[in-house]
């Protein structure tokens, strides 16, 4: 592997001035990630506060037993445990088959930054991914794309789409999915690695129920060797943990949700819209009713909290007594999950995509009321693979790869078509089309005084030698393009595998179409080399 840095901007303006630490965006944060000392202050403010680190420990360390592990995961758990460590973290959804690859990207950029300051400060850091069970929105964790000619084809696993239950309760059958499996990868072809995969993921799917805990699994194959931990936000055991916190949120509903509605006046004031949506009587909980997620908001007056849409309401005082008997019943939303994970773990940093930096910055507030500070949040690297076949074609069509990225490639197509069209042909039929539009014109005209019964034939004439005209047209253009068919594949191999679907790659493709062509040794590789945090865009050469 060969990695070059590009200066691409981010998907949203919000997040590329961030990434520049440029005004307004840098003071709705508590950290400038530019400044050489960021870690050490994070580090001296995350020790003046205290943590269970040993509860949280031995939770991951329950939560982990069924999934592969090394020495390194339990050295990890050990670090953990040491009264001055700090963790690096970051989360998604439990995809299949991990879902995008940008999933992958933001782990790599969890353990890497670990690694790094680790080294810098020479204090135990520990990697740690955070898995959002408790999301349920199954409509964007179902599905991965796949090639299937010269498109990428949406592969979706089926499942009771109505659900409102958490990613972490929805069990799978197990044919279904093996079947599923093997139809991804019979788009991604049969390769040297492709039965041991299969036979990996086979055993996989059998040993486990659940969504969340095949992401978990196959997540821990492929990094166990780097001393990730990670933890399902809907583990048992970790509501037990949350039980204390969950309460202040309770109490501080009211203030956190001024506090993140102010935040957003402030930002919306600078020309940025809003990422959040909430109610001004949001709570920021759910609490699972009948297997359901139910979003809570409070009351007014402070004194019940409701589900409107669930027909559900409870006092106070009831609620508390709920959340002591029943933890495992309540959840975060978007607002408090930042918050929550900022309680729990001893954070150095947190590791966030585009979408992530921008509600983050509705935050600053509501960690104000609080008392304490958010984590520098630390883009996570994003990535480009390229293997040696496009980089020949892109070299060959002499097309620039940031324009790739940013713009796509049908301009640059378009282009080459109009380039290599008969032009002489192409002027003959417009210069007829144009003849016969005049000629009918005068004709329609002298029949609107003479023989208006005859005007509708002539409209239909005209239209009928028109149509034959643009027929001729799309012909002689399928011609060009068969004409040139080696070279337009080419354009076209280009964008399916850097820009798909006008998208970036880390959005559509998934690891296992890499890991298919090279066998784990892809990731190994992956993580042996060394990266910078700036912002800038890896080109990786595979």
């Amino acid at each position: 592997m060969k990695i070059e840095s590009i200066v691409i901007p981010a998907t949203s303006d919000f997040a590329s001035l961030y990434i520049e630490q440029k005004e307004p965006v840098k003071g709705f944060f508590h950290y400038d990630i530019t400044e050489n000392t960021v870690f050490e202050q994070r580090y001296h403010d995350v020790m003046g506060r205290d943590f269970d680190r040993a509860g949280i420990a031995n939770c991951i360390e329950e939560y982990m037993e069924k999934f592969p592990q090394s020495e390194h995961t339990k050295k990890s758990i050990e670090k953990l445990r040491n009264e001055g460590s700090t963790v690096v973290i970051g989360g998604q959804q439990a995809g299949l088959l991990t879902g995008p690859l940008y999933t992958i990207h933001k782990i790599v950029s969890i353990i890497k930054l670990a690694q790094q300051q680790e080294k810098l400060l020479e204090k135990p850091v520990v990697p740690v991914f955070w898995i959002a069970g408790e999301d349920h929105d199954f409509l964007e964790i179902n599905h991965i794309y796949a090639e299937a000619g010269q498109t990428m084809k949406k592969i979706s696993f089926a499942g009771n789409l109505d659900e409102k239950r958490m990613t972490s309760d929805i069990s799978y059958d197990k044919a279904e999915m093996r079947k599923w499996v093997e139809r991804v990868f019979m788009h991604f072809g049969e390769r040297k690695h492709t039965k041991e995969i299969l036979s990996t993921l086979h055993k996989s799917i059998l040993k486990y129920e659940t969504i969340t805990d095949l992401f978990s699994d196959i997540i821990m194959s492929l990094f166990k060797e780097y001393g990730l931990l990670i933890i399902d936000s809907a583990h048992p055991s970790l509501r037990q943990l949350e039980q204390p916190y969950f309460a202040k949120l309770i109490d501080n509903c009211s203030e956190i949700t001024d506090a993140v509605l102010n935040q957003q006046e402030s930002i919306m004031g600078y020309g940025f819209n809003k990422v959040i949506e909430m109610d001004k009587n949001a709570a920021n909980l759910f609490y699972y009713l009948d297997n359901e997620r139910i979003l809570l908001d409070y009351h007014a007056d402070g004194n019940y909290f409701e589900a409107k849409k669930a027909n559900f309401q409870i006092k106070k005082e009831d609620i508390h007594n709920l959340l002591r008997a029943y933890p495992e019943r309540f959840s975060n939303n978007v607002v408090t999950r930042p918050i929550m994970q900022e309680w729990l773990f001893p954070s150095l940093a947190f590791i966030a995509g585009p979408g992530e930096i921008a509600y983050w910055g509705e935050l600053k507030l509501a960690f104000d009321t609080l008392k304490f500070k958010m984590p520098p949040i630390i883009p996570r690297m994003n990535m480009t693979f390229i293997d040696a076949a496009i980089e020949r074609d892109i070299v060959e069509l002499e097309l620039s790869l940031r324009d790739i990225l940013t713009q796509g490639i049908d301009s640059n197509k378009t282009n080459f078509l109009e380039t290599a069209a008969d032009k002489d042909l192409d002027n003959m039929l417009d210069q007829t089309k144009d003849f016969l539009e005049g000629q009918y014109g005068s004709i329609i005209n002298r029949l609107e005084e003479n023989d208006r019964g005859l005007v509708p034939l002539a409209r239909k004439n005209l239209s009928f030698h028109m149509n034959q005209i643009d027929f001729l047209i799309r012909k002689a253009n399928m011609s060009l393009e068969t004409k040139h068919k080696t070279i337009l594949d080419k354009y076209n191999r280009i964008e399916q595998h850097l820009r798909p679907l006008s998208s970036p790659q880390e959005r559509i493709w998934n690891v296992f179409y890499y890991l298919n062509e090279m066998g784990e040794e892809f990731i190994h590789q992956l993580m042996m080399e060394n990266y910078e945090f700036d912002g800038a865009h890896k080109i990786i050469k595979l």
